[in-house]
């Protein structure tokens, strides 16, 4: 077996972890601190529509808006510090569409979650229909003042898939709200979605290749994961909605990486589905096994990121 090719990596992961990321960046381990801003979502309250996505399941989170950011983090950093005592942490709004509100109301939740102790920076789930300019424009503000991500949930490039999810944004708008949010500086991580019904390999591929040419900062690799109380659960359960093999999965995964290029941060190579809702696959609750299939394919096939990015 060959030695690691891959330049941006001190063990032996052929791809550009956050965990190196967080090293280089603050000279440890950073965690999250998961927060329910409140916020609901186009697709939720009629603009867009009522159901979400059709994968949506309402929204993850471990609090809700009942809980002040403040006490929300009280309780995650508790949680955070019964393992690690010093430990520091990012304030994740990850709840629903969280720039889905005034820039006053956005302002007033951000500013809190920052003047918590140990708080070094924020990471801010949307959609880039949901950037109007003064949005932007804070945005970039607080860019320049703290460690800020914005994660954009794009899932595909392909817009017959979208359609077919109810997404509710075709990719132009997409490429538009990713290219404020980089004129700005603002450091972007991109979600995207593997095994969405009617898509092959070829398709998700696409994606990789697609969204590789952009050179994000980071991306988020997923499985789709059927859970319940989503209209995607009486789909699989009629049949009408296949799920990935394992096998299947890492074979996709390996081959995504290639396409990106070895600065872009792959925050997340599989997902968790809630284990009380999910209903399939059951194979992905098993994520340290699926870490190592993808970490064992690599190395069989001398397999590293960004050994196919165009630009590379």
């Amino acid at each position: 077996m060959k030695s690691n090719p891959f330049p941006c990596s001190d063990d032996n992961k052929r791809y550009h972890t956050l965990a190196y990321h967080n090293r280089r960046t603050f000279g440890g381990r950073i965690y999250k601190a998961v927060l329910d801003g409140g916020f609901t979502c186009p697709n939720l309250d009629g603009i867009k529509g009522t159901t979400g996505c059709l994968f949506c399941d309402g929204g993850s989170g471990a609090f809700t808006q009942k809980l002040s950011v403040t006490q929300q983090l009280t309780l995650e950093m508790q949680r955070i510090r019964r393992k690690v005592p010093d430990a520091r942490a990012i304030a994740y709004f990850q709840v629903h569409t969280n720039t889905y509100a005034p820039v006053s109301r956005l302002r007033e939740l951000y500013e809190e979650a920052l003047q918590f102790p140990d708080i070094i920076g924020l990471s801010v789930g949307t959609r880039p229909d949901c950037l109007p300019q003064d949005v932007l424009d804070y945005l970039g503000a607080l860019n320049r003042r703290t460690y800020l991500t914005v994660e954009l949930g794009v899932q595909t490039v392909h817009d017959r898939t979208a359609a077919q999810f109810r997404r509710g944004y075709d990719f132009g708008t997409f490429l538009r709200g990713y290219h404020a949010l980089q004129e700005r500086g603002i450091r972007t991580c991109l979600h995207i979605i593997n095994g969405l019904p009617d898509e092959n390999a070829d398709a998700m591929l696409e994606t990789a290749q697609v969204l590789g040419q952009l050179r994000p900062q980071a991306v988020k690799l997923q499985l789709l994961h059927i859970l319940e109380g989503t209209p995607y659960a009486d789909l699989w359960r009629n049949g009408k909605i296949p799920v990935l093999s394992q096998e299947a999965y890492t074979d996709i995964v390996v081959r995504q990486l290639e396409y990106f290029p070895p600065e872009t941060v792959i925050e997340r190579v599989t997902g968790d589905g809630e284990k009380a809702k999910l209903l399939a696959p059951l194979w992905s609750m098993d994520k340290i096994r699926t870490l190592g299939s993808i970490d064992k394919l690599q190395a069989q096939r001398d397999s590293f990121q960004g050994c196919r990015f165009a630009g590379r």
